[in-house]
């Protein structure tokens, strides 16, 4: 049976360290009492790890479901042919099943070790680094629609594209069948080391954020247009663009959503106004904001 939390405080459910409370928070256990939430009519939002989250300082109305408390159920099957396959609940921690795959000597997901949030959100946002995207292992997703209806969505039916996905308006990832391969654990090990040092050393992970704000332009980086138009260190509040890496927003320790969002609006008219690109949010706003 899943938690059902009144008045929650959102702030330390995502990786910004921003927002107010849930009505109602609510942690579904089962495939049975997340169809029983979506039929209610009363959800309002659906959340996993919190990253790519920007909750309103008012907080959300109506019930979020959280998908971390059920859904981390993992299998791995190795047919003996060289592949292998695992099937993941969406609630398992990204990190933590790339750490555990490595640990079994499964190649594949080492592009994602190092990505906050869980496997649901991941593949709604098609996570991708290092050159390796969730849609390159994904075999089948089982989802939940808003009226209730568990289906089953090959990987093609999924619509993945760049840092986006095409699945059922409404629908809540449950699980996923990805198909990896056997692999060589030292090796994987070493991979997976390489990109989570390449990682500190090119984003700001002291502070919190929501990791990318912006997707890439065509044939362009987000980052580089952002500091080319002199944001870096820009800051309304305690929401500054990081002199890191000038495509996060950094929470410098008291940011709230309003200052983050008029930092994110300075950010894309001015770079609108200098390079006449429209940028192209990769994050997402939860709850209500004025303008």
């Amino acid at each position: 049976m899943g938690k059902i939390l009144t008045n929650e405080p959102l702030w330390n459910k995502t990786t910004f360290r921003i927002g107010g409370p849930a009505d109602k928070l609510v942690y579904p256990g089962t495939n049975k009492e997340l169809g029983q939430w979506l039929r209610s009519g009363e959800v309002t939002c659906v959340m996993g790890g919190g990253s790519n989250l920007l909750v309103s300082d008012a907080g959300v109305r109506g019930v979020v479901i959280h998908m971390g408390c059920g859904f981390r159920d993992v299998s791995i099957e190795k047919p003996g042919d060289g592949s292998v396959v695992v099937f993941a609940g969406a609630g398992v921690s990204l990190t933590g099943l790339s750490g555990l795959l490595m640990k079994e000597s499964v190649s594949g997901l080492e592009f994602a070790y190092g990505i906050p949030g869980l496997l649901g959100g991941a593949l709604v946002m098609n996570a991708g680094a290092m050159d390796g995207e969730m849609k390159h292992v994904v075999d089948a997703v089982t989802v939940m629609t808003f009226e209730g209806e568990q289906r089953t969505l090959t990987g093609d039916e999924c619509g993945f594209s760049y840092r986006s996905s095409s699945f059922p308006e409404g629908a809540v990832v449950c699980d996923v069948k990805m198909i990896l391969k056997e692999g060589e654990k030292k090796t994987i090990n070493k991979i997976m080391r390489a990109n989570q040092a390449e990682r500190k050393a090119r984003q700001p992970l002291k502070y919190p954020s929501a990791g990318s704000v912006y997707k890439n332009p065509e044939g362009q980086a987000a980052g580089r247009l952002i500091e080319r138009a002199g944001l870096k260190g820009v800051a309304v509040g305690d929401a500054e663009v990081s002199g890191k890496h000038a495509n996060f927003i950094i929470n410098r320790g008291r940011a709230t959503a309003r200052d983050t969002l008029r930092l994110m609006k300075i950010i894309e008219d001015t770079v609108e106004e200098k390079f006449n690109v429209t940028l192209e949010r990769e994050i997402r706003l939860v709850g209500e904001f004025d303008g």
